[in-house]
């Protein structure tokens, strides 16, 4: 892992109904993350476009070797010279799938590592809001790490915050960095962004970068925005509001070591087993004895 600090910067986006505009409006402010110093910029998940219509998503599906955004990013990157994760594109994976895939594109141009979605977003939040993202997505199966110039990053997308043991994983494979872009919704976002985000880097000593997706969408889906970066100790160095726009912050690897010295959970995991006490009679016994 490198000392030297660096600059990082998260897009916060709406992205609309087809992929165009929505290129367009990233493509403007990565030009100006990179005006500010930028050297690593995060945009969020669903970075093309966000469609819950099947039809319509299908419709405007490309393969990774033929989607005009992600070459249009490769190029950016290698124009910017900049490490530019692009948090997720929708993308033709089989003719009736898609995959959520994730991209961190390097300063020449090239993809240096993809990511699928493993988790799949399928809830009813009880207020009329419900999603079935694996209706239309195939999940993924493996979790990625891959290196940056100043340590290795962690690959995830959204859903994935709510389970820990992928994170866990991701730091003792040696991540120094966890990227989460998302598009949480207002709900979830209003009770558990910030303190799931703080909660993974606390316990794993990792830099958190979570682009976000914010406000309402051509869709009618509203997001929750809140952009953070947030550091291994758990301070938020960086919050974007719910309008698109552009949070950076500078990033100083040696904070890891640091957390992870203090608090070295990392290596004090240990591997156990779960036992039921009501297998027990002598459980059952006090139990009865209690009511």
């Amino acid at each position: 892992m490198s000392n030297l600090s660096f600059k990082a910067a998260m897009i916060q986006m709406r992205t609309g109904l087809t992929p165009e505009p929505s290129l367009e409006q990233a493509t403007a402010l990565i030009r100006d993350a990179v005006k500010q110093g930028a050297q690593y910029v995060q945009t969020p998940e669903v970075s093309n476009m966000m469609q819950q219509n099947r039809t319509a998503l299908f419709d405007h599906l490309k393969t990774q070797d033929d989607d005009l955004s992600l070459k249009a990013y490769r190029a950016l990157a290698k124009e910017l010279g900049i490490h530019l994760h692009v948090g997720s594109l929708a993308v033709l994976a089989t003719p009736d799938r898609a995959a959520n895939r994730s991209f961190l594109i390097g300063p020449d141009g090239a993809v240096i590592a993809s990511y699928d979605k493993i988790h799949m977003f399928d809830i009813d939040l009880g207020n009329g809001e419900t999603y079935r993202e694996s209706a239309n997505y195939q999940p993924g199966e493996t979790a990625v790490i891959t290196d940056l110039p100043w340590g290795r990053l962690g690959m995830t997308i959204c859903y994935d915050l709510r389970f820990p043991a992928l994170y866990r994983a991701l730091a003792e494979a040696g991540a120094s960095f966890l990227a989460i872009p998302s598009a949480f919704t207002k709900k979830t976002g209003e009770a558990h962004w910030h303190t799931l985000l703080r909660a993974r880097a606390i316990e794993n000593g990792c830099f958190v970068f979570a682009a976000a997706q914010g406000g309402l969408h051509e869709n009618k889906r509203e997001t929750f925005g809140h952009s953070l970066i947030v550091a291994p100790w758990g301070e938020v160095l960086a919050e974007a509001g719910t309008e698109p726009g552009v949070i950076l912050a500078t990033i100083d690897p040696a904070k890891v070591e640091a957390a992870r010295k203090s608090v070295p959970s990392l290596q004090h995991g240990r591997r156990f087993g779960v036992a039921d006490a009501r297998d027990n009679p002598d459980y059952l016994h006090l139990v009865q004895a209690k009511s």
